[in-house]
């Protein structure tokens, strides 16, 4: 049984090799429950046997990852007996708890023996467990290392954050997740860095990397509205733009709204995006008139920064006006770590991570390209012989009387 390449596979596809894992470990256990009732090992000459053996039959069993097919054994002179089946949901549970336990203390060969050795697995070396975790870690060097080789145009930037155990306490941690749409319209996961915080210091430190790797080209970024992505952004790239994403704009609008006030205001503020940001000065000063005026701030703190999206093809607007990108790479990050509660420490945290960005970034540069980018490409050579934009500009529609 090979620990390794059965967590290899979980790390590509999660449900499908848990799968793989739980079959591979309740034959395991059916074995050292026919050892014992034979009172020997299969060929084994030993006057102990009680019970000669005689194949194995398949026997189906259903899992919360599916249906298993298990190697029953058998045996001539008695029948086999065996707890994998009658109490199954409680072994199931044991099983998924030790095996992600082992999985985010890859970096303990001691702990993933411990771990293995209760779950009935025994022979596995230390040799096997190290070089699992050097496999592991050198994945994710290799992918956080790796040369930015294409141009890339939008930069979609966020965080997420996860539970970590530092010394003797839990604290949360920062997973700072850099996406960019390239020159080709492809989208790639470029960096990823543990921070303890959303920081200009870490941001910086992050987008420093990825320059030194190669980034280039960047015309326009798109994040949240932290004070320490606003300031990272403006130190490292002159003359970009940087966009506000129009979802987490609406989010801190309507923190400053009652409830039973916020349908209403929701209507108001949406009629001035989506290509009218122009109409949010009279956006705020209705909310002002409303009796909103923390509202009527916050659409004014923001307003120059919430419509720079329409310097770029119409048909690129839905797709970087917002975080949704990188978004769902959040949702996944936080649905395949969620059982683990938290982490027992920032390797691990990276090492999971990362992986996680590895299936999706292949998934990305090999799938279907994002947005079209001729349009994009043609401006490009029209700019640079006349300097005149050929984007077509937005209808204004007011909304004074709404």
């Amino acid at each position: 049984m090979d620990i390794g390449n059965l967590i290899k596979e979980y790390l590509v596809d999660q449900e499908d090799g848990m799968k793989k894992f739980l079959t591979c470990f309740l034959n395991c256990v059916m074995l050292f429950e026919a050892t014992q009732q034979a009172g020997a090992i299969r060929y084994e000459r030993t006057g102990t046997r009680t019970a000669r053996r005689n194949g194995t039959k398949k026997r189906s069993l259903r899992s919360l990852y599916g249906m298993l097919s298990l190697d029953k054994p058998e045996f001539r002179d008695k029948p086999f007996k065996t707890v994998v089946f009658e109490k199954y949901s409680r072994i199931e549970k044991s099983l998924i708890n030790a095996i992600l336990e082992s999985y985010v203390q890859g970096v303990s060969t001691r702990s993933i023996r411990k771990v293995m050795e209760k779950m009935g697995i025994e022979g596995v070396s230390a040799e096997t467990v190290s070089n699992l975790g050097k496999q592991l870690d050198e994945k994710v060097q290799s992918f956080l290392h790796r040369p930015i080789e294409h141009p890339i145009v939008y930069l979609i930037i966020d965080a997420v954050y996860i539970k970590v155990r530092c010394d003797c306490k839990y604290i949360n941690q920062a997973v700072l997740i850099v996406a960019g749409i390239r020159e080709d319209g492809f989208r790639e996961l470029l960096g990823v860095q543990i921070a303890d915080n959303e920081g200009e210091g870490f941001w910086l430190s992050l987008f420093e990397d990825l320059k030194e790797r190669g980034l280039r080209g960047v015309q326009m970024i798109t994040s949240d509205g932290h004070k320490g992505i606003q300031s990272a952004v403006k130190m490292s790239f002159l003359g970009a733009s940087w966009q506000m994403c129009q979802v987490h704009y609406l989010r801190a609008i309507l923190r400053k709204i009652p409830k039973n006030r916020q349908a209403e205001v929701i209507l108001l503020v949406k009629s001035a995006l989506n290509g009218n940001e122009d109409l949010l000065p009279e956006v705020a000063a209705k909310l002002g008139r409303m009796g909103f005026q923390q509202a009527a701030n916050t659409v004014e703190l923001f307003m120059f920064d919430i419509g720079n999206y329409r310097a770029f093809p119409k048909s690129h607007w839905k797709r970087i006006r917002t975080t949704n990108m990188v978004e769902r790479v959040n949702a996944e990050i936080k649905r395949r770590t969620k059982v683990v509660n938290a982490f027992p420490s920032r390797d691990s945290l990276l090492r999971l991570s990362v992986s996680i960005l590895i299936d999706i970034n292949e998934e990305w540069v090999t799938g279907n390209r994002y947005l079209d980018m001729t349009e994009f490409l043609d401006k490009q050579i029209l700019d640079a012989e006349s300097g005149i934009s050929s984007f077509p500009e937005c209808p204004v529609v007011s909304i004074a009387d709404q």
